[in-house]
């Protein structure tokens, strides 16, 4: 399971801080956690919305088989692509993690939520599901390329991205 993987993200900086190929990328450090886990990790699935998280709630209420959704919002501000139901069938589905460009909301709900789970805010505003959106697509965060299948590793010292699974025994 994900959760037993062993991998520090500051070992993974000095293994690949040569890298200039753009296999390791790192995210720029505006994140903020908001589940129960800190540490997470597992191949990328991506979805690309604004202010509509249909496709987010699509994906977290089916099986998560230990990846992670990145959610490229857009860094909108304006509506909450996350809150305390699907974060809790995020962990329910076996999802190691959601990384959202954006915010999310009910803080206290996430907060005990049995995954990772990162964003850029807090706001009360839910979106309004009008069906839109895409996913398994290249997205940008924070002006960072993340592809699906991609692994992300996050920890206390933050959120890197590679081309392949760098953990031991991968």
């Amino acid at each position: 399971m994900t959760s037993s993987i062993d991998f520090s993200t500051c070992d993974f900086g000095d293994e690949h801080k040569g890298d200039a190929s753009g296999a390791f990328r790192v995210l720029p450090p505006v994140f903020r956690d908001f589940g129960a886990h800190r540490r997470f990790a597992g191949p990328v699935v991506t979805v690309q919305c604004l202010d509509d998280n249909s496709q987010v709630k699509a994906l977290v209420e089916g099986p998560g088989e230990g990846r992670v959704l990145v959610v490229d919002g857009g860094a909108s501000l304006r509506r909450a692509l996350l809150g305390g139901n699907l974060g809790a069938a995020a962990a329910h589905n076996g999802w190691a993690g959601v990384v959202v460009d954006g915010c999310v909301r009910d803080v206290a709900e996430l907060a005990v939520c049995e995954t990772g789970i990162r964003a850029l805010a807090s706001v009360p505003l839910p979106t309004e599901r009008r069906n839109q959106g895409v996913r398994d697509v290249p997205v940008k965060i924070q002006g960072v390329t993340v592809r699906p299948g991609e692994w992300l590793y996050a920890d206390e010292d933050g959120t890197v991205i590679a081309d392949r699974p760098l953990h031991r025994g991968a």
